[in-house]
């Protein structure tokens, strides 16, 4: 018996540690409309993750997407996304339009807008993408541009929170 209780231990807890591994990560796409001469930006980011920051740096225990959702969550989504998602074009920093949110299962999509770009005067795109690396070391923020038909990648982590797209 006490055979068979090992040999199972040793078949169960690989497993049970392999489940328990979390990642972090976020993606976040980048499209250019030239209709509406703007970057539209998608940023998914796992709810669970996203409540856990804003209860450390705010203090705010947010119940994302439960229907105790507090009122002023949205608001401290908003200040952290600006503290730590910057959009750059031709070097200088330029502000978003939070549009809204969205939940798909265990993520929160953010949806974000920099309208008025004037892209034939573009050179040059950088994101600085900041989120979650002052909670998890081990975050890795996926980023996706795609621009008249070209698309170019990012894994940016908190060493290296920036990527840039020469036009």
């Amino acid at each position: 018996m006490k055979k068979r209780f090992a040999l199972i231990l040793l078949i169960v807890l690989p497993l049970l540690s392999f489940t328990a591994h979390k990642f972090y990560v976020s993606v976040t796409n980048i499209n250019y409309s030239e209709k509406d001469d703007a970057l539209q930006i998608k940023t998914r980011i796992f709810i669970d993750d996203f409540e856990a920051v804003l209860l450390e740096r705010y203090g705010i225990d947010a119940q994302l997407a439960t229907d105790d959702e507090v009122s002023i969550a949205e608001d401290y989504i908003i200040k952290y996304l600006t503290s730590k998602f910057l959009v750059r074009l031709n070097g200088e920093q330029v502000s978003f339009d939070y549009i809204g949110k969205k939940y798909d299962n265990d993520v929160v999509i953010c949806y974000l807008e920099v309208t008025n770009i004037g892209f034939d005067q573009l050179k040059s795109i950088e994101i600085e993408n900041e989120v979650l690396t002052d909670l998890y070391e081990e975050q890795k923020n996926l980023v996706h541009i795609k621009y008249k038909g070209k698309k170019k990648s990012f894994v940016l982590i908190k060493e290296n929170n920036k990527g840039m797209l020469n036009l």
